[in-house]
């Protein structure tokens, strides 16, 4: 027997490391590369061990710099520290994370002679061969092939670095009757997989470890971590996060200190505003690397502090204790560590500290950045001296520090809170004259200035303004709406509330529905207060006491019988079914409940797109009523979290059955019958992205070709020609040309304004005839009630 590990030559190339993603635009796929190896026979497979701090671990360090709208969105709440530095991974440790040892024998040592041929043809072929093809081979070896057999064709792939292969093959043996789980193997095969960077493999691998009672080794935990940091934009920060965790308190590993680390600069990469969230995970790190008895670099205390000074209550002990063992550590305090200081210390209206705090600034000859003027602005905010912050922007200008698009949005706020309308209005001008992004929070603080001092006229010019320049959102609209009830402008304020309803990108909540309702209630119309309350009753909005008695006394006084609420049927409505049904294409989970035959929904959205933040806040609001009450109590759609999930119900059971078979995703055999375009807006908007070419990509979570089959022919018969491609465990079906544009007009009546290309785009969309949504009528509501009266009986 011969000892072996995967990845032979040490790390993997470059070109493997980075995740696969589609060409552009949509194409073949280019063929792999094979490289030629050496004789199977009468010799041992080598594989050299993992290394800890893999090429694809300098990834991590590299890869924060990718998003590119950080740039002055990151200023409204300070950018994320330490971009561009590599001090996480200059650390000195880079011995390699030992693994287990994997067993497999020679060619030679089988007496079989047909035995060895067969399995070097099945080493030499194998890897040539695409998933469907692959797996019918294998299959065709059932009578003769062994579990020992597999496993060396399974690491031969290995040494080849063909881990794709690998995974199919080792895929492929753990469904087979003989197999016995080797614990070995699953970690050479997931750790080969994280240093090609497919996490979802590895994970799966891992999981599958953990399912069988093992507690996976050191360097798949190591390697795995790595691989989801390494994942562009942040999108598995989680993922690695908990398996960060898992590796500590679970498998009770002591984690290198490259390792903590990259974990602890991915977090204080985000901006202020996010970063604030992932405090106790930070201070976890700290405390890994602590007790530990490893040295701590200079900025994990910078970072730490940076977080803490952006919490909302501010812990001032623990910074004073973190800022002692910096300095015991021999490090001094830098221009990062004074502004976060400020910043703490204007948050509690401390004038004595933050100012000793800008002197020590000033000292120490640094340039001067604009957030620390933006913290004494707040500063003399909070102390009732507005216009004292005036002269610290006035300051920050003489200063030759140019004003950024947070210290507009600061002094403008100040400014409309201090009701000086002449300044703010000035600022404001001042502002859009820059030519900055971001004017939205501006328009806003002035629009409720406005609504405050009763302008209502000016409010309106605000509002049309913004519009023209922004894109609208609820908050805006909500002003405008609250305005318009105010002075009685009802048919106007009717008008908006539609267009809000209409319009998936605004959307109407439970203040802007009580807003219409006290409207309706003011111009004694109680027939269509009565039917906004019935709507608020629907979506389970919660109703002012005072206002529900003046309902019920207004509709006394109409001499109409006062009916009790009824109870409210939750049943998912036509709208809701569609865009569920788009969201399960497009990846959503569905999980099974404790309760027999109840199931929840989990959506779960791109915490790095704007698109998918804008699609985050429509579904909570169109699926509000089935939410629990901890995911309906937001003031905001900001605070609105990227994933949550339904109440438990039996009403998700059709759709569980549909899509999913054994907890995996599925499509259902009459996937071809439900693809309204509605169905496929939200499906593109989920799960698929348009090119710059104009062409469109859509992902197929689950199903087989039979599926895929179904739906281009569905496609097919509306004139929609299409290419189907597999990636992994993934079909994509794109479409270009004239395919792309007509499959476009058929989506943009559903598809948000976040989604829309260019203007030009949209308004060929406008011309789209009836015919292309009456030919895509769908028939899967007869579906649902067939299966709701077969599980009645």
């Amino acid at each position: 027997m011969a000892s072996a590990s995967p990845c032979a030559c040490g790390a993997p190339s470059p070109s493997l490391r980075c995740p696969l993603s589609l060409s552009l635009p949509f194409a073949s796929f280019p063929p792999a590369v094979r490289l030629a190896a050496p004789p199977l026979l009468l010799r041992r497979i080598a594989v050299s061990r993992p290394r800890a701090a893999s090429a694809l671990e300098a990834l991590v360090m590299e890869s924060d710099d990718e998003d590119e709208d950080e740039g002055e969105e990151s200023e409204e709440y300070g950018a994320g520290l330490f971009q561009g530095e590599a001090w996480a991974a200059a650390a000195d440790e880079r011995d390699a994370v030992r693994s287990p040892e994997l067993q497999v024998f020679e060619l030679e040592e089988l007496p079989e002679q047909w035995r060895r041929s067969r399995i070097a043809w099945l080493c030499k072929e194998l890897p040539a061969y695409k998933h469907s093809t692959f797996t019918r081979i294998l299959n065709a070896q059932r009578k003769w092939i062994t579990q020992d057999d597999a496993t060396y064709i399974a690491v031969h792939c290995l040494r080849i670095r063909n881990n794709d292969a690998a995974f199919r093959v080792y895929s492929w043996m753990v469904r087979q009757h003989w197999y016995r789980f080797n614990f070995a193997l699953a970690t050479r095969v997931a750790d080969c997989l994280a240093r090609e960077g497919k996490v979802e493999k590895c994970r799966e691998v891992f999981d599958a470890m953990v399912k069988q009672g093992r507690v996976p080794a050191e360097s798949t935990f190591h390697i795995l971590v790595v691989a989801y940091l390494s994942v562009p934009g942040g999108r598995c920060f989680e993922e690695a996060c908990t398996i960060y965790n898992q590796m500590i308190q679970m498998g009770g590993y002591k984690p290198r200190l490259n390792l903590h680390n990259s974990v602890f600069r991915a977090l204080v990469s985000k901006t202020g505003g996010t970063a604030k969230h992932n405090l106790k995970q930070a201070e976890f790190v700290y405390h890994n690397i602590v007790t530990s008895n490893l040295a701590v670099h200079k900025d994990v205390f910078v970072g730490l502090i940076w977080i803490h000074s952006y919490q909302d209550v501010i812990d001032r002990d623990r910074i004073k204790a973190l800022r002692d063992e910096m300095k015991r550590a021999g490090y001094e305090e830098t221009t990062d560590v004074l502004v976060s200081l400020m910043r703490a210390f204007s948050k509690e209206g401390d004038i004595k500290e933050t100012e000793a705090t800008w002197h020590r600034l000033l000292q120490s000859g640094c340039e001067l950045p604009a957030q620390a003027y933006i913290c004494r602005m707040e500063l003399y905010a909070r102390t009732g001296e507005p216009m004292k912050s005036l002269e610290m922007f006035k300051e920050m200008k003489g200063r030759n520090v140019s004003p950024n698009v947070a210290s507009y949005h600061k002094i403008i706020e100040i400014m409309a809170k201090a009701r000086e309308i002449e300044t703010a209005e000035r600022l404001m001008d001042e502002f859009v004259e820059s030519h900055m992004k971001h004017l939205m929070p501006a328009f806003i603080d002035m629009m409720y200035m406005y609504l405050d001092l009763d302008m209502h006229d000016k409010l309106e010019q605000t509002f049309t303004k913004c519009l023209g320049q922004c894109r609208p959102n609820r908050i805006l609209y909500t002003i405008y709406l609250e305005s318009l009830v105010r002075i009685g402008n009802i048919a106007k304020a009717e008008e908006i509330f539609g267009e809000m309803h209409k319009n998936g990108t605004i959307g109407t909540h439970a203040k802007s529905c009580n807003i219409m309702l006290r409207g309706y209630l003011s111009a004694e119309d109680y027939q269509k207060a009565e039917s906004i309350y019935d709507l608020m009753c629907k979506k389970k909005y919660d109703v002012p006491v005072d206002t529900l008695e003046k309902l019920q006394s207004g509709l006394l006084t109409s001499k109409k019988v006062v009916k009790p609420p009824k109870p409210v049927s939750m049943k998912l409505d036509e709208e809701q079914r569609e865009i569920l049904i788009g969201l399960l294409l497009g990846g959503t989970q569905i999980e099974s409940h404790a309760q027999k035959g109840v199931h929840i929904v989990n959506f779960k959205f791109q915490e790095d797109s704007n698109a998918h933040s804008v699609l985050r806040a429509h579904i909570h609001e169109r699926f509000f009523e089935w939410l629990p009450s901890a995911c309906r109590s937001f003031n905001d759609d900001s605070e609105i979290p990227y994933q949550f999930s339904t109440i438990p119900h039996a009403h998700f059971g059709f759709f569980a059955d549909q899509f999913f078979l054994k907890g995996q995703p599925v499509l259902p055999k009459l996937v071809h019958r439900w693809l309204s375009p509605r169905v496929l807006a939200y499906w593109f908007m989920f799960g698929g992205f348009r090119l710059q070419s104009g062409d469109i990509v859509l992902k197929v979570s689950g199903g087989n070709i039979d599926g895929i089959e179904r739906i281009a022919n569905s496609l097919q018969t509306r004139s929609l020609t299409c290419k189907v491609k597999r990636k992994g465990r993934f079909f994509w079906i794109g479409f270009q040309g004239s395919s792309a544009d007509s499959f476009w007009k058929i989506i943009v009546p559903y598809v948000l304004d976040s989604f829309t290309g260019s203007t030009t785009t949209m308004q060929e969309s406008h011309s789209i005839g009836s015919d292309g949504s009456r030919d895509s009528d769908t028939s899967y509501k007869d579906d649902t009630q067939r299966y709701n009266t077969e599980t009645e009986r």
